[in-house]
């Protein structure tokens, strides 16, 4: 027996070597199919991904057209109605409901003083001048 033990350890050497070599090719083998499993989930995201792009410009082609198909559709009644106003306006009925364009500015102008910077106001740049031919109600 002891002639044949260093035949022993070179056996076991190549039994440990034999295995390692069969772990090693089971490694690979796994590592292989995990990459073309990741290579085929990839491409189908890249599809995926392509499809949703081109649904995406069919729905805001759609919605430009939808919105467009409504405006074109309410043009006619802005038109209509601003006809009808300033036809109703020329009546008898419409001179005294309408409002003339000077009562429009002065409404406008009212708007613009009640909107300006309330501290710059504040300030008193001198006595507020005093209208003796104005009605009390009037001030």
């Amino acid at each position: 027996m002891i002639r044949f033990w260093p035949v022993a350890a070179v056996l076991l050497v190549g039994l440990w070597i034999w295995r390692l070599d069969t772990l090693r090719a089971d490694y690979r083998q796994t590592l292989t199919n995990e990459r073309a499993a990741w290579s085929a989930a990839i491409a189908d995201s890249e599809k995926a991904r392509s499809a949703d792009e081109a649904r995406f410009a069919r729905q805001q082609a759609a919605a430009s057209q939808t919105y467009a198909a409504a405006l074109a559709a309410r043009q006619p009644l802005i038109i209509h109605s601003k006809d009808t106003v300033t036809r109703y306006a020329q009546t008898d009925a419409g001179r005294v409901l309408c409002r003339a364009a000077d009562r429009v500015r002065d409404i406008d102008a009212l708007d613009a003083d009640l909107a300006r910077d309330p501290t710059a106001s504040s300030r008193s740049e001198g006595a507020v001048p005093t209208d003796g031919t104005a009605p009390p109600a009037g001030r």
